[in-house]
């Protein structure tokens, strides 16, 4: 069953990273809408990932046919743009053009394929690909051994926290790898399958149901570094504060168990399309402000006009790149079943 409120969310968390990075690349509001805060779109994404994770297949059984589908499905949302981004930025840059993100070398080109390496927004998709490999461990435990996985997560949580986040980072043979971007992300991904795991068994009171716990999601620009009452340096270090953490699933939480499924503001047709071209736009937009940049045209302009040009090409990539892409693999998957 499909919670059509998350359309809006995964929407809004890549409208979230794009407002961030215009306000950095173009300093539109003297920058007060960067600073890193595109943090908490990538958070939402993470959360997202997790919930969906566990809400879709802890409760399917865990054998060849199903792990084979899980993998597909999986590879067929993330792999096959990221692989193009990916190349067409390598051969872009040989050439001396960094329209899209900076990949200088076959080594760096390696980190990124390898999926412990990533430039610009491309670092959140090793993330993402271990935490798959991850959930494979918490779908084993589901149906025998469901308490082991509160112990893993608690246990590594625990672990992360009293490390402070280890900074793993380095190279092998020239290939750059980042196990630091990983690691942080991990409590994200955590809370939502702790999410997920209970979404129909949790039972919230028909009197806590109001369309008014959406407004919850003022409490994420209130993190913003410009906007923060937090005066210490921990405002600028979102990944590695647990009080975030806490934040922005108090926030997920109130928008998936509180907010009613029918709630006008995150179950619409909006909601619905800017949720189907979310990837792209994620994957798509720095290029294009980048380019728009350079345009001698007013700061509004150039808001409208980066905006507009990125839903534009997330949606021709969404309905002509991905889409066709993950039908096919899906239908091959089908006919494999079949036979």
């Amino acid at each position: 069953m499909e919670i059509r409120k998350l359309n809006m969310l995964r929407g809004l968390a890549a409208l979230i990273v794009f407002f961030t990075h215009f306000s950095d690349i173009t300093h539109w509001l003297d920058g007060a809408l960067g600073g890193g805060s595109g943090a908490y779109g990538v958070m939402l994404f993470f959360l997202l990932s997790g919930f969906l994770m566990a809400y879709l297949y802890l409760g399917q059984d865990f054998n060849k046919h199903n792990l084979i589908r899980y993998f597909l499905a999986r590879a067929a949302r993330v792999l096959p743009l990221f692989f193009v981004v990916v190349f067409a930025s390598y051969f872009l840059t040989l050439m001396g053009d960094d329209s899209l993100y900076h990949i200088p070398d076959a080594n760096t080109l390696m980190g990124h394929l390898l999926f412990v390496y990533g430039d610009s927004v491309l670092w959140s998709i090793p993330p993402e690909i271990h935490f798959y490999l991850l959930f494979i461990v918490f779908w084993l435990f589901a149906h025998k051994r469901r308490g082991y996985i509160y112990l893993s997560i608690l246990a590594v949580m625990i672990a992360l926290f009293l490390t402070n986040f280890p900074r793993i980072t380095g190279d092998i043979y020239g290939v750059p790898y980042n196990y630091f971007s990983i690691l942080r992300t991990l409590p994200f991904f955590f809370v939502g399958v702790l999410f997920g795991m209970h979404y129909h068994s949790f039972n919230v009171p028909e009197y806590l149901k109001k369309h008014r716990f959406v407004l919850a999601l003022l409490l994420i620009p209130l993190m913003y570094p410009a906007f923060s009452p937090v005066t210490t340096v921990d405002k600028v270090r979102m990944w590695l504060s647990y009080e975030v953490l806490l934040v922005m699933s108090a926030v997920f939480f109130c928008v998936v168990f509180l907010v009613p499924n029918n709630n006008v503001l995150l179950a619409n047709r909006f909601g619905d399309f800017i949720g189907k071209i979310s990837y792209s736009l994620y994957l798509l937009h720095m290029p294009i402000i980048t380019k728009v940049n350079q345009l001698q045209l007013s700061i509004e302009i150039k808001l409208l006009l980066s905006l507009a040009l990125s839903v534009l090409v997330a949606f021709l990539s969404y309905q002509y790149f991905e889409r066709p892409i993950a039908n096919l693999i899906r239908r091959n998957v089908n006919l494999r079943s079949a036979s």
